[in-house]
């Protein structure tokens, strides 16, 4: 099975570089040193390679925190969806996605 993220709206699939990276062994999508333009909804699409059926999970909003304060230590944010993320402009966020199955 495969893992990619859609970026608002299909088809604009997340473009792997130098700042957003998918991990095909979770699932998981970082992005390094956000900025406005990551601002929008992501959605976890999970393709089964033998079949190429695809299944997609709700989409996760991620929104900048508008109060610039992280406090002493960068926060570690875990995802459950389908909450929404707010994270300071520069910080680096991971977005989970589940697959059960094969």
């Amino acid at each position: 099975m495969t893992f990619s993220w859609i970026f608002n709206e299909y088809p604009s699939f997340v473009k792997q570089d130098t700042r957003r990276f998918v991990s095909q062994k979770t699932g998981n999508l970082y992005i390094a040193k956000v900025e406005p333009s990551d601002v929008g909804n992501y959605t976890c699409v999970v393709t089964n390679t033998v079949t190429q059926s695809r299944v997609q999970g709700p989409p996760t909003p991620l929104i900048l925190r508008s109060d610039g304060i992280m406090g002493e230590y960068e926060p570690k944010i875990e995802v459950q969806f389908p909450e929404v993320l707010a994270v300071a402009k520069g910080l680096t966020v991971k977005l989970e996605c589940f697959a059960l199955g094969k």
